[in-house]
């Protein structure tokens, strides 16, 4: 019977999917009346040969429908609101005599007509039809006109002779058609020769040295995008060779060609021409030959103002530079002719022109320069003036923002910052930042129910490398926009976890390579963190307490452990008392007091050693490098890549600093700064991430990170700071933050991390209406222990066989573009669990009541 109640609920889901599929079926075609085509299908042929390429399927004008997960849901909705909303009310309310007259005498004539544009009469038909997508018909005169762009972008590649056609296909289903349009490209042609016509000397004799790096050469096929990059290339060259005025215009080609004879020699000359200047004047445009320029007089005019007497001004000469001011000058003149790489008496470059604007940009003192140009009586040189504007000597702002988590019921943060420019006259820049979140705690085990963070960082930025009896500008020129940074923190937590408090101190650099590279070094990155409340250990972990007060349980008999439990009321049974009872015990246990079993021994060693590891204080004396590349030109741009290398290693310096002073050490032997054993470690990242833009404003994102920290010498361990987690909004979202791992262990504490993590995320991005974005996404990755204190099995990384234990989370979300940020909802579900047993990994979880909502601000990668 159980079985046929079964079948019968699944005849019924059955039974409902197809009448579901049938009135959408139905609904999709509401639109299109009995002479007309729902276009569904775009088919490009080249000589026969079927097109797959998105740049090419662009040309055509009319497209089909969009399909959500191959469902057209934007179409449906449009055909969902009425087509005439005001003719559907003006009908029913005249559709019984004295209907609009009941309605006028209980409201008013206002009010009906008030009616008549409400959201349930008219607005929910104008927003389906804002959100939807009217039907696609074909239109003949549109295909035509694809037809002609088709064969445009085919004669700039060489076919000119290129035939179309089109045929509209509807055979396949009733009132659908598909188009398929057919191209015949014919022969291509080719560049013969190539002459050219070039008016100004300086410009022919700056050609003719670099006319072997052409685009457009002999025996080559035509192809319009070589004349459009060899007309960049020149007008790049003759701007980087001293003719700061050249135009893009002033190059244009001849194409000598016969498209009336087609036979297996289809060859065309090409005539390179080159005019002159074009200067407009106050009636009339006249032309002068281009010339080569070199700079002359060079003159900076620092806190300039508009309209500002120009004549009263002081001025001092540093280097070849005439720097003017009003009163008094307020910067170092060093610091202003670093940022700028326009030389007396060197050629003119367009080059040394946009590295100029952006270091001075970069120094973050002036808003962006206006550089003029003027030429001399004998156009050769060039006098420069270069104004900054500066930004304002005080900027301050402030942010206040509420938290609530299942630590803190509610919290009210705050944070500010005030930052001073030119502090030293060498536009450096002095930030001051504070911030705090105080509040109300949900978390029961403490004895207050107020919680506080507080922290305060002092940072000053130099733009140059600042280090001592060393010159970097030969290594790292100023065009590279070099910074030093040197920072001072620290934070201060009271009822959260074990109160700790943070110092932090950063010697760092960066620099960028070019535009897609950047390098970042941290020479000191120092941090002590020190625990204040480190017996409340086991209130705060309390996956930590519940397994060592399940071992507890079987030795709570013995007449010696009596006083380290405690018998609350109810079938929970015994409960060691925190901290006494639990600190008791692991010392019973570790110092063979009592009798235990193996298991047990191993078991409390190792709850005893994760303890030790997250109650002490740490000192992490490091150093890093970090190396990253986007090609990413801009928002817009959905296809490109990133990646990104980091390398740190922590107690080396002190270590060798011990060799030659000797250091005190704890009890168990390792070396200890002011009673504090610091970290050794190393540590190294990979991050790799490619977009994929589709048609239709579809993307495809791929990331894969790849990280580990192996502890040496003073440290069998990675400090918890330092260390991996898995799960989460930005990583593996069927899994909350540190749920996941480590390996094939089933969520054993409540903060789970290791030193060793792999993960891979693969997203599939789509409109479906307005700036609701949608997405279907598969998340693997998974944290393992390697080299370090932990001899769990089911949580060591083992080679080859332990990626058998890589967690695969699959799902889809919703977001919302507000523009300047994205909305983000995620649901996740549970597809390869490695923590369950062998045979039961696969979808055991992959239910609704397992699913997991992951709430995240932007997309994750």
């Amino acid at each position: 019977m159980k079985t046929l109640r079964s079948y019968e609920k699944n005849i019924a889901k059955i039974g409902l999917f197809l009448l579901i599929f049938a009135f959408t079926s139905c609904n999709t075609l509401r639109r299109v009346e009995d002479d007309e085509l729902l276009l569904t299908k775009n088919n490009i042929y080249v000589n026969t040969e079927k097109v797959k390429s998105e740049d090419i399927r662009s040309l055509v004008l009319q497209e089909p429908n969009s399909y959500l997960l191959g469902y057209p849901l934007r179409l449906n909705l449009y055909n969902l609101a009425k087509k005439d909303p005001d003719s559907s009310f003006q009908a029913w309310l005249h559709r019984k005599e004295k209907r609009e007259k009941r309605l006028v005498n209980t409201l008013s004539q206002k009010q009906v007509n008030r009616l008549g544009e409400s959201f349930l009469v008219k607005g929910y038909s104008d927003w389906l039809k804002k959100i939807g997508e009217p039907p696609s018909i074909i239109d003949t005169t549109q295909t035509k006109k694809s037809l002609e762009r088709l064969s445009i972008y085919y004669g700039s590649k060489g076919y000119f002779n290129n035939t179309t056609s089109f045929e509209i296909d509807s055979t396949k289903k009733k009132k659908r058609a598909e188009i398929n349009y057919a191209i015949a490209l014919g022969k291509p042609f080719i560049v013969d020769s190539i002459t050219r016509n070039i008016s100004s000397k300086a410009i022919d004799s700056i050609y003719s040295l670099n006319e072997d790096k052409s685009f457009i050469k002999n025996s080559k096929q035509f192809d319009l995008v070589d004349f459009n990059n060899e007309r960049k290339r020149l007008s790049e060259l003759f701007r980087n060779t001293g003719v700061y005025n050249f135009q893009e215009s002033s190059i244009a080609y001849d194409i000598l060609r016969d498209t009336a004879r087609i036979n297996d020699d289809q060859k065309m000359n090409v005539k390179l021409n080159i005019g002159n200047l074009r200067k407009r004047g106050d009636t009339s445009i006249t032309t002068a030959e281009y010339k080569v320029y070199r700079f002359d007089k060079i003159n900076i005019y620092p806190d300039y103002s508009f309209n500002e007497d120009i004549s009263a001004l002081k001025s001092v000469e540093y280097e070849n530079y005439t720097i003017y001011y009003k009163d008094k000058l307020h910067y170092k003149p060093k610091a202003l002719t670093d940022a700028i790489f326009l030389k007396k008496d060197s050629l003119y470059r367009d080059i040394d022109k946009i590295r100029t604007y952006r270091r001075i940009t970069n120094l973050n003192t002036f808003k962006y320069p206006n550089i003029l140009f003027t030429e001399d009586s004998t156009q050769s040189k060039l006098t420069t003036d270069i104004f900054l504007a500066t930004r304002p000597k005080f900027s301050w702002a402030i942010d206040f923002d509420i938290t609530h988590s299942n630590i803190r019921s509610l919290g009210i943060g705050f944070s500010t910052a005030l930052i001073s420019r030119n502090i030293f006259r060498g536009a450096e820049t002095l930030s001051l930042s504070l911030g705090g979140t105080f509040g109300l705690l949900s978390d029961e085990t403490s004895t207050e129910n107020f919680f506080s963070e507080i922290g305060a960082d002092v940072a000053i930025t130099f733009p140059r490398i600042w280090f001592p009896f060393f010159n970097w500008k030969k290594i790292i020129p100023s065009y590279k926009l070099p910074q030093s940074r040197i920072s001072v923190g620290t934070s201060f937590q009271k009822n959260i976890g074990l109160d700790k408090q943070t110092f932090n101190t950063i010697l760092g650099y960066n620099w960028a390579t070019n535009t897609l590279n950047k390098n970042n070094v941290e020479l000191l990155n120092i941090q002590f963190v020190n625990n204040l409340n480190p017996d409340r250990f086991y209130n705060v972990y309390q996956s930590t307490y519940n397994r060592l007060n399940d071992i507890a349980v079987d030795y709570a008999d013995d007449p010696d452990l009596q006083d380290f439990y405690v018998m609350p009321e109810g079938p929970d049974g015994p409960q060691l008392i925190i901290p006494e009872g639990t600190t008791g015990f692991t010392d019973a246990i570790l110092n063979v007091e009592v009798p235990s079993t193996p298991e047990d021994f191993e078991d409390v060693a190792s709850i005893e050693e994760r303890r030790i590891r997250l109650t002490e204080n740490n000192l992490i004396f490091a150093s890093n490098y970090t190396f990253s590349k986007n090609n990413r030109s801009g928002i817009n741009d959905n296809s490109f890549y990133s990646f990104r290398f980091k390398i740190e290693s922590a107690g080396g310096l002190l270590s060798a600093i011990s060799n030659v002073i000797e250091f005190d050490k704890n009890d168990n032997g390792d070396r200890t700064v002011f009673g504090v054993p610091f970290s050794q470690y190393i540590k190294t990242e990979f991050d790799y991430i490619k977009h994929w833009d589709l048609s239709g404003s579809n993307v495809l994102a791929f990331r894969s990170f790849f990280g580990i920290a192996i502890p040496y010498g003073n440290s069998n361990s990675v400090p918890f700071v330092r260390s991996y987690f898995g799960g989460g909004s930005n990583d593996n979202r069927a899994w909350f933050p540190y749920s996941l791992g480590p390996g094939s262990t089933d969520n054993i504490n409540d903060f789970n991390e290791a030193n060793m993590k792999i993960a891979l995320n693969l997203e599939y991005r789509f409109p479906i209406f307005g700036n609701f974005k949608g997405a279907v996404f598969a998340d693997a990755g998974n944290i393992w222990n390697v080299w370090d204190n932990v001899q769990d099995p089911a949580a060591v990384f083992e080679g080859f066989e332990s990626f058998s234990e890589i967690a695969l989370g699959t799902g889809m979300g919703l977001r919302y573009d507000f523009t300047y940020f994205v909305f983000r909802l995620d649901m996740g579900f549970k597809t390869y669990n490695p923590a369950l047993l062998v045979g039961e990994r696969w979808f055991s979880e992959y239910n609704f009541s397992n699913a997991v909502f992951q709430i995240g601000i932007n997309y994750p990668f």
